[in-house]
């Protein structure tokens, strides 16, 4: 169903599994590079920094801060060009790969889908670009925080609209399985939605809690013991991160916000009227108890390219379907 190569030797535009161009090279890049290095494809990056892409050669990798240079080898061997910078950088990217690689597939791993999306589309990507988020991270940033590792089991989304192209759509789910990921197929607003309650808010969250516990001085910090530490992880990560992430998700993390400030209103009634917090409590429990028993099924059958597959895929999404690696280059 998928030619691999052409006569050249060269990729065609139909191979599930081309060669990797990474733009960043920070913790999700700089992983990103590594992993696909070792599930054995042709991989190179670009750091806007000297001392990154030094560093990444460094250990081993092919990387540069020659932006344009970076994207001409792309469009010459049709490689995927993997989008890694903060949601701010994002329009230069997609500008430059307009500019520099017309013939590239094009994806990104970017924490927001909806605005990414839009900004593929404004710069003419439509037709080449399918969006990525990989649900792995940590609180550390930078090359040296990244490992091979990062996406083994992790649920990689793989943007999923009207107009996806089938076999750009294939090389991206083919590049999560390199990484050793899950793919969950979903719509970037569906996705947005989605990260703004399980992932942007818990950084708020995280927030308020840290700032709370150091209002309490020296012995309430002293005191603070595995609730805190696991409660307050992600708020160890570097601040600009968690700014561009969240106001990238603008709308939908502000209804997620009143969701929950709801709830804390409500219980704070409830505590200073009934001396109770039973009421969010036993929600709460039964909520994180539903996620813990939560199953999933395995999506099979749906043809990138056949009739309704997006939504097909889709609604195998929303209901908790994942696709797992193929036997083969292949979703037949």
């Amino acid at each position: 169903m998928i030619v691999s190569s052409t006569a050249s030797g060269l990729p065609s535009p139909h191979d599930p599994r081309p060669p990797v161009c990474v733009l960043g090279l920070g913790l999700i890049g700089g992983s990103l590079l590594r992993a696909v290095g070792a599930a054995g494809r042709t991989a190179w990056g670009h750091a806007r920094s000297a001392a990154t892409a030094d560093a990444a050669v460094a250990d081993g990798y092919d990387a540069g801060t020659d932006l344009a240079d970076a994207l001409r080898r792309a469009d010459r061997e049709r490689a995927i060009v993997v989008v890694a910078v903060p949601a701010p950088a994002v329009d230069e990217a997609f500008a430059a790969i307009a500019e520099h690689a017309p013939n590239a597939t094009v994806t990104d791993v970017v924490s927001v889908k909806t605005a990414v999306l839009a900004a593929a589309r404004e710069h003419g990507l439509t037709g080449r670009y399918v969006g990525g988020h990989p649900m792995a991270g940590t609180s550390e940033s930078g090359w040296g925080a990244g490992f091979p590792e990062l996406f083994r089991d992790a649920v990689w989304v793989v943007g999923t609209e009207d107009d996806s192209d089938p076999d750009v759509w294939t090389q991206v789910a083919a590049l999560a399985f390199d990484c050793g990921s899950v793919v969950v197929p979903a719509a970037a607003v569906e996705h947005d939605n989605a990260v703004a309650r399980i992932s942007h808010l818990p950084h708020l969250l995280a927030e308020a809690l840290a700032v709370t516990a150091d209002a309490g001085g020296p012995l309430a910090l002293g005191l603070a013991a595995g609730s805190f530490r696991d409660g307050t992880r992600v708020a160890a990560t570097a601040p600009g991160l968690v700014n561009a992430m969240c106001e990238g998700n603008r709308d939908a993390l502000l209804v997620a916000l009143d969701d929950a400030l709801t709830l804390l209103r409500d219980a704070r009634n409830t505590l200073a009227q009934e001396s109770s917090t039973a009421p969010l409590v036993s929600a709460g429990h039964t909520a994180r108890t539903r996620y813990d028993e939560r199953t999933h099924t395995v999506v099979e059958g749906i043809v990138p390219g056949s009739d309704g597959w997006t939504e097909r895929m889709r609604d195998a999404g929303r209901r908790g379907g994942r696709l797992h690696r193929p036997d083969e280059d292949s979703f037949m």
